[in-house]
């Protein structure tokens, strides 16, 4: 038993690296793509996967550690497991900051539309339906999306 224990911790050890971050240190945080908690930009599969950079403040027992989170963040708590951040290596002005974000009540990112660009019918067998093709208002910059 404690050999098959073995073998499994290895191979487990295999894909881990040890993490370990200092007070100060720049961190990405994970967001979780299920329902309730943060999501920005894009649903689904093509959602944001990392949100950030965020300051440590502290480290909380072993496996933990203390975010300076933004204000917007208030209803998220700011302890984080160490799974859950990855070590910032962008630059600073890179980032996209979180002050000119809008939330909803349940933390999702609301983007509002600029105008209307285009319209066309497809048609589905015996069906029509209408396509229209909107400008989002964005930071990264104008999007389109049918």
């Amino acid at each position: 038993m404690q050999a098959a224990h073995d073998r499994q911790k290895s191979y487990s050890d295999l894909k881990r690296k040890p993490m370990e971050f200092q007070v100060g240190d720049k961190v990405m945080l994970k967001v979780s793509p299920w329902k309730g908690v943060v999501r920005f930009g894009k649903r689904g599969k093509l959602n944001t996967r990392y949100i950030g950079p965020f300051k440590v403040l502290e480290r909380v027992g072993d496996v933990a550690y203390k975010l300076d989170l933004p204000e917007e963040l208030s209803r998220v708590h700011n302890t984080f497991h160490v799974s859950n951040l990855k070590k910032c290596h962008a630059d600073e002005p890179l980032a996209v900051p979180l002050d000119g974000l809008h939330f909803d009540d349940k933390l999702y990112f609301v983007e509002e539309p600029v105008k209307i660009v285009d319209g066309e019918v497809n048609r589905l067998k015996r069906s029509q339906i209408p396509l229209v093709k909107v400008r989002w208002n964005s930071k990264r910059g104008p999007e389109f999306t049918w």
